[in-house]
């Protein structure tokens, strides 16, 4: 594979490399509605440090990112709960796209096109590295959680619940 195929350019490579992260680049076959499961086990890594960037809303509809571990859920009442709030719903696919300007399945929490909210389950500063979107789909970025906590200064949050079934 050529450096060009191991790191795609994308607004989150980018953002990434502006900031000084240093981060590694992960392809692999993407699968639609494949999830965590299938970037877990193309990259032979455990789900729980595969990080998904979720795109929801608040009940006046304005967006907000949220980091979880790939084998993990939300629990959307405890984030609405502890933001003070009535709902917090998951993003409609093409409205996630719009305020993100990334396509679902490849949404990335760096270089997004609207500036919102970053809420990060805190579980994650736990580990070492995390594989997290690159920006497109088939393609994680390895990175220190402590780099992405720098860069994106979430606010830390406990509302992670196990996975149902196949739902991540």
């Amino acid at each position: 594979m050529s450096d060009k195929e191991k790191t795609p350019m994308t607004l989150a490579v980018r953002a990434l490399q502006e900031a000084g992260v240093p981060f590694q680049s992960h392809l692999f076959n993407y699968e639609e509605k494949g999830g965590t499961a299938v970037s877990s086990r193309e990259l032979g890594v455990a789900e729980h440090s595969v990080i998904k960037t979720l795109i929801m809303e608040k009940d006046d509809k304005e967006p907000l990112i949220i980091l979880m571990h790939g084998d993990l859920q939300v629990s959307t009442k405890q984030l609405a709960r502890d933001l003070g709030v009535k709902t917090i719903s998951p993003c409609k696919p093409e409205v996630a796209d719009r305020h993100s300007g990334y396509q679902v399945g490849g949404t990335s929490p760096f270089g997004t096109r609207k500036k919102m909210p970053v809420y990060m389950e805190k579980t994650i500063l736990y580990l070492d590295v995390i594989y997290i979107n690159g920006g497109r789909r088939g393609y994680l970025v390895s990175v220190s959680p402590r780099d992405v906590q720098r860069i994106l200064q979430p606010q830390l949050v406990s509302v992670g619940i196990p996975a149902k079934g196949l739902r991540s």
